[in-house]
C-alpha cells in the first residue's frame, strides 16, 4: 500500500511521512518533480489593412477545388467518425424529441448530444458524397452507431441500399 501511495504523493509528502513513519517508507521516496510551465498567452494586434496580394499559396489554393481546398482543415474539425444508419417510414409524421414533426423526405438526423438545429456536414467514407443534415431528434439507441440520418439524406449520399454505411462527421 505504501508503494501505490508513492506514486500518489509528492515528494514533500513523502518527506513527511518517511519522518513519522520510519525506513518502510522511506525506500519508496521519490525525488520531487518540477511542475510544468504554461506560457503566457500572447494577443496578437489586429492587422493593418492592406493592398491585397497574390501569393502561390493563394494561387494554388484558387487553382483547386473548394472541396480539395478545405478537406485539411475540416479533418482537424472532426466531430466523430463511425457508423450511420437511417431511418424513415414508419417514422414520417411522427414527433422528433425536438418536438417537430420527422419529414423522411427532408435532409434532418439524430444524434445523441449535439444540440437541436446545429447543421452537420456528413461525409460518406463509401462514395466520397457529403451531405449538411439538421439535428431534430435524438438517437441512434444503438451503441455502435453515432449519427441516424433521414431516408432523403441516406439517398443524398448514395447508400441507402447499405442500411448503415461509414460516415464522417463534421462542422457546418
Amino acid at each position: 500500500m505504501r508503494r501505490a501511495l508513492g506514486g500518489l504523493l509528492s515528494g514533500v509528502a513523502i518527506s513527511l511521512l518517511s519522518a513519522c513513519a520510519g525506513p518502510a517508507v522511506q525506500e519508496v521516496a521519490m525525488p520531487m518533480q518540477a511542475a510544468p510551465t504554461v506560457a503566457p498567452i500572447a494577443m496578437a494586434a489586429p492587422p493593418a489593412a492592406a493592398a491585397p496580394s497574390v501569393t502561390p499559396a493563394a494561387t494554388t489554393a484558387a487553382a483547386t477545388p473548394p472541396q480539395a481546398a478545405s478537406r485539411p482543415g475540416r479533418s482537424a474539425a472532426l466531430l466523430g467518425q463511425g457508423l450511420a444508419s437511417w431511418y424513415g417510414g414508419k417514422f414520417h409524421g411522427r414527433r422528433t424529441a425536438s418536438g417537430e414533426r420527422f419529414d423522411r423526405h427532408a435532409l434532418t438526423a439524430a444524434h445523441r448530444t449535439l444540440p437541436f438545429g446545429t447543421r452537420v456536414r456528413v461525409r460518406s467514407l463509401a462514395t466520397g458524397q457529403e451531405v449538411v443534415v439538421r439535428i431534430n431528434d435524438r438517437g441512434p439507441h444503438k451503441p455502435t452507431r453515432i449519427i441516424d440520418l433521414s431516408e432523403a439524406a441516406i439517398t443524398a449520399l448514395g447508400v441507402r441500399h447499405r442500411g448503415v454505411t461509414a460516415v464522417e462527421l463534421l462542422p457546418e
